[in-house]
């Protein structure tokens, strides 16, 4: 009896094995598709793994802690794209990095390992000439409408403007009751009140430079601020001559503080009543308690100088596609609020396409500055003023 019943249990393992095996064998046939599927998801799963990018940025803590700020939010609602930020800190020189742009282009080893870049209009016009910037549009980057498209024709849609500041008037509105509104009335204002206008020697800082130019090429074609033909040269000599004028009417007859910092300090100690400076430094200051609440800020016609800080997608890189989600993202209304709260800047796109409040904050300050794309003429300036007008 008990052998029996073994041998029933053997005869019953023996098929519920065979029909296993047979399942097995039958079953690799009917779904031969779902395992390549699987086996694509599990080689899948290693190009599901997040596409990385490098994206290379220099300039002070605050860009950091912008860049640190904003990754993390692309992240979170982007989970398939990883952006390796590599920061070269203020000072160290950005020159390097683009020369190595260039540099891997030329030997043909692709973008260097450098997939998106951060600077101003000088990178931006010499990457254009070399051609290392890829050309972007609206259907890759949908964000990118928002953006003023003089702008982006100003750069052959090469870059993109992600935030902008300018050089302004700031004044003492508890000492100057009507401020100038044009550049012709503010050196008119200088004459009048000696002493009282301080501008920053022009290789210190932007704002002294912006000052030193924009009355140079107040009598030239506006379309001499776009051009860097050593020929324009020659047709500074007027506004040299009105420099060094008014060099007798400027603090201490002819004082010209170190850096941007220096006039900030001067206005803010009362020693000044108007200096150029640059709005988000006049913001930042303000929101920090350092200046009095008296300070204002318009901008004049013509214009100082201003403009963007731009973003170039490296024409080598293979992460184009996970660099417009993030390039998209940064034009966003959100992140471009955290722009503005992080950076004191203008945002890159434009006004309209953000919240009353940054509207208001920005209303006349954040139009009618010009960007000034002069080249190597501007260490030319520089060299004149020390010769001809810090010199006198």
């Amino acid at each position: 009896m008990i052998r029996s019943i073994k041998k029933k249990l053997i005869l019953s393992a023996a098929i519920v094995l065979t029909f296993s095996l047979l399942a097995g064998c039958g079953g690799s046939k009917e779904t031969d598709s779902p395992a390549q599927g699987r086996g694509a998801s599990s080689g899948g799963s290693a190009s599901q793994e997040p596409v990385k990018f490098n994206f290379y940025f220099t300039g002070s803590q605050n860009v950091k802690d912008l860049w640190d700020t904003l990754v993390p939010m692309f992240e979170q609602q982007n989970d398939k794209v990883k952006v390796e930020l590599v920061y070269i800190p203020s000072g160290t020189g950005a020159e390097p990095t683009y020369d190595r742009i260039l540099a891997a282009k030329q030997a043909g080893k692709g973008s260097g390992g450098i997939d998106l870049y951060e600077d101003g209009i000088v990178a931006v016009t010499q990457g254009v000439k070399d051609d290392v910037w890829e050309t972007l549009d609206e259907e890759r980057i949908p964000n990118l409408a928002n953006v003023n498209a003089q702008t982006m024709n100003d750069v052959s849609y090469r870059a993109i403007p992600y935030r902008s500041s300018a050089v302004v008037l700031a004044y003492d509105s508890a000492k100057v009751a009507s401020p100038p509104t044009t550049l012709d009335e503010l050196l008119e204002w200088i004459r009048q009140h000696p002493g009282k206008f301080a501008y920053n020697d022009p290789s210190t800082g932007g704002s002294g430079s912006s000052f030193v130019q924009t009355v140079i090429y107040k009598d030239l074609p506006e379309e001499e601020i776009h051009n860097s033909d050593p020929s324009v040269m020659e047709k500074w000599d007027s506004g040299f001559e009105t420099l060094k004028e008014l060099g007798a009417y400027v603090y201490g007859k002819g004082i010209y503080p170190k850096k941007n910092q220096g006039t900030l300090d001067l206005l803010m100690n009362g020693e000044v009543d108007m200096i150029p400076a640059w709005s988000d430094m006049v913001l930042q200051q303000q929101n920090e308690g350092l200046l009095p609440d008296t300070i204002k800020m318009q901008q004049i016609t013509p214009g100082f100088n201003g403009g963007p800080t731009y973003l170039m997608v490296n024409k080598e890189s293979d992460k184009k596609e996970a660099i417009y989600q993030f390039l998209d993202f940064v034009l966003s209304p959100e992140a471009q609020s955290v722009i503005v709260e992080k950076m004191n800047g203008f945002p890159g796109i434009e006004l309209e396409n953000m919240p009353q409040e940054t509207q208001d904050k920005f209303k006349g300050v954040a139009e009618g500055f010009r960007t000034f794309n002069i080249g190597d003429l501007g260490t030319e300036i520089n060299k004149r003023w020390q010769s001809e007008v810090a010199a006198q």
